[in-house]
Formats: structure tokens, sequence, C-alpha cells
């Protein structure tokens, strides 16, 4: 897939820092499915270009988690390693975020942890990678770097690594006991930076959490952690009557937990409502500037309220060419890249 540079030469081999920084800014704004571009220019550039073996790159990654962590005063912050040709091997990160945790199937078919990570949790034990003799939900899972010239590598993350926070309610005390809690820095690792002739396979990238996205999504959804009924329990809801919309009200004090959560722990996130607006002033910004709006509306909307919120009411245009962050296939598996796909800060 190639892409038409807005403002850099595309012909260059290898970028200047200035100019590969602009591209992974512009990749954020052409972003379809983010919600949060308003804040694309601060995008930071970490070059880790010169990283050559595994153990440098995972270096690079925990660099990475260290700066744009920043002790909960999330900076948005892109690390890209080695660029390659798109049909070469080239540097690979296996995870779909630098920091998950691992899912673990029972003998009853019962599952513990992260469904969404099972497939990787066994990859990982694979290679050699052992979880704790007592598996909890909230394992985190090795960094797996895949470099030309070596074996796949697994790399343990340190706990100063990674930032988490326990998820409490300003109302509920009973809400604590249940050991809820999430990590405060999603960093989208499995995604190709692509602009021009450039490809990057390696380019792991992070800003804050939209609220939704660890309450809704990464919580609530069946096919994830589906807290949804132990909340009604605890909150002694009728969960046999859908008319009573048990789920909507469980799912609302799960969203004010977690919001609560972060800011007392003094982490950057923000409400599905104030990121509408902030996307709206993104929206009439580009176009005051000349520039088309590209979104996927089904993305952009958030999963709670979405019709109390101006970004409900609009339409947006199809992706446009440009540089963009794009999926590809699993590193263990062949392929390459693939189309945009889901949010780069919010997946």
């Amino acid at each position: 897939m190639q892409f038409t540079p807005l403002s850099y030469d595309s012909s260059t081999r290898s970028p200047s820092a200035a100019a590969l920084t602009e591209m992974a800014r512009e990749a954020w704004r052409n972003a379809p499915r983010c919600l949060g571009r308003l804040f694309w220019p601060s995008l930071e550039l970490a070059d880790a270009r010169d990283c050559s073996t595994p153990g440098e790159a995972f270096e690079a990654c925990l660099a990475h988690l260290h700066r744009s962590t920043n002790g909960g005063k999330i900076r948005p912050l892109i690390t890209v390693f080695r660029e390659s040709a798109s049909d070469e091997r080239g540097f690979r990160i296996w995870n779909h975020q630098l920091i998950r945790y691992a899912g673990y199937r029972a003998a009853d078919g019962s599952i513990l942890g992260d469904p969404a990570q099972l497939d990787f949790t066994q990859r990982a034990v694979a290679l050699g990678w052992s979880p704790p003799t007592r598996p909890t939900a909230f394992d985190r899972l090795p960094i797996i770097i895949d470099v030309p010239g070596y074996s796949a590598r697994w790399y343990e993350l340190p706990d100063e690594a990674v930032l988490e926070v326990p998820l409490t309610h300003p109302d509920f005390p009973w809400f604590a006991d249940l050991g809820l809690r999430w990590h405060a820095l999603p960093v989208i690792s499995d995604m190709a930076l692509v602009g021009g002739s450039h490809y990057f396979p390696a380019a792991p990238f992070s800003g804050f959490y939209l609220g939704t996205e660890v309450a809704c999504r990464n919580l609530c959804d069946e096919g994830r952690y589906n807290i949804l009924p132990m909340i009604a329990d605890g909150m002694g809801l009728n969960c046999t009557d859908r008319s009573k919309l048990w789920k909507d009200r469980a799912l609302i004090e799960v969203n004010t937990a977690v919001l609560h959560s972060y800011r007392e722990a003094g982490v950057t996130m923000v409400d599905h409502h104030t990121a509408s607006e902030q996307f709206m002033q993104f929206f009439r910004k580009e176009e005051a500037a000349g520039r088309s709006v590209a979104g996927d509306w089904s993305w952009l909307v958030p999963p709670l309220s979405g019709s109390t919120m101006e970004v409900f009411h609009h339409y947006y245009e199809s992706p446009k060419e440009g540089p963009a962050f794009v999926a590809q296939s699993n590193a263990w598996e062949d392929g390459g890249v693939g189309s945009p796909a889901r949010c780069p800060f919010h997946g």
C-alpha cells in the first residue's frame, strides 16, 4: 500500500527525525477511527531506528513506557524502529499493546483474565513464558519482539515500567473489594506507520485513554471481562427483566468508577462527552484549514450515550491518502500491511 505524503520528501530512504515526526503526526490526524485527534500536533517522537537486536528494542519499549506514562500525566509518544520494504519481514512487536493482561482457559471452558488475549497468551507460553504459579485476572503479558536474524524473544515487564490504577467507586465501597484494575497507558504496538514509500512495521504509539474504552469495552464487553452481571449483583439490580435497564445502570456506574479512579490516581483520562467536544473542535479546525475530515462513524461515536453528543449527528469523509497507521497480519503469520484499522490511540 502506497500513500502520498503531505509535505515531506517521500523519496528519502531514511527520513530525518523531523520528517518522521511530521509523518507520524499526520498519520494520527488522518486516523478515521480516533476521537482524540485534536491533540495530533503534540505527538512526540522517540527515534529507535538504530536498534538492531531484540534486547535493544525492548529497552526502547521500556523507555517509551516511562516517557509516555510521565507519572500519570500522559504524553502522546511514538517510538519508531527500523524501516523495511513492505514485502520484507522487518522488525515486529507481536503484542497488540505493550501492556495487556493474559487470558487462561480452564478445563471446564471458563476463562480467567482477558479472553481477547487467549491466543497470544498461548503463544507466549510456547516461547517459554511461564504464567504466575497462581494466575489472576490481571497478569501482565510479556513483550514479544521479532527482529530479523534473531528468533522471536519474550521479555517480562518490570513492575516499575507499568502504572496501574486500582478501580474504586465514589459511592459503592464494595466496588474496591472486586479487585478490578487497569493500566494507565494504552500503547498500540502491532500497527505499521506508512507514508509515501516509507514503511515502519514496528512503531508503538500511545496517548491517553478515553474512559469508555476501559469501562465499556475492555471491562464490560461480553467478549472481554464481562463484569456487568457482577456489578449489577453488587447494586442489587434485577437482571431477569431487560426493561429494567440493568445493563445500562450498571454500565454507568462502571464508567463512574473508572473516571473516578483515574482522577484519584492522577492519571490523564478523558470522559466521552469531553472527547466528543474536543473532536468537534478538531473537525472545525480542519475545515478552516481547508482539509476534509475522514471518520468511521461507528468508531467515533462513544459506546455510551452516543446521541447526546454532537459527534453522533455528523457524517464523515472516507479515509484519504496520506500517512497512516495501518493494520498488519499477526506477526507470527505470513502477510503484510492491511487497511486502516482501530483507533490508533484508543484501540
